[in-house]
């Protein structure tokens, strides 16, 4: 294996909860209204430390969508997801874009998002973003 280089932001930091590898900052923040399992998510137009997993299919509740599971580079831990492919032409704005779990990531405050009671428990995606 090779050298890893991280990327250090600047500004509001999304970090790795396990790690903090700086992930996303909020200036990059496209919407706040999205959910997963574990609750809160937000999508995001660029992040970084991250690794992609095999594209796969996933029905989710704005439709079927093309993703992958996007995994901190610092240690290994799933954080998001990322949009490949919209099948619906109403999603084609996520495409290329990143979700980050506020289950998963510190804030730019250092706050940890806890699971609360209304988590979401089936397919994961935004509401109305």
């Amino acid at each position: 294996m090779g050298r890893l280089f991280v990327v250090h932001l600047e500004g509001k930091i999304y970090s790795c909860k396990h790690c903090r590898t700086h992930l996303a900052v909020s200036e990059d923040i496209v919407s706040k209204s999205f959910h997963s399992r574990h609750g809160k998510a937000y999508l995001f137009s660029k992040v970084v430390n991250v690794s992609a997993g095999e594209n796969e299919d996933r029905q989710m509740l704005t439709g079927m969508h093309t993703v992958a599971d996007i995994f901190c580079v610092g240690c290994g831990s799933i954080v998001g997801w990322k949009y490949e492919t919209a099948h619906e032409k109403s999603q084609k704005y996520k495409e290329g874009k990143s979700v980050l779990e506020r289950y998963k990531v510190s804030g730019p405050d250092g706050s940890n998002y806890w699971v609360s009671h209304e988590a979401h428990v089936g397919g994961s995606d935004a509401d109305d973003a």
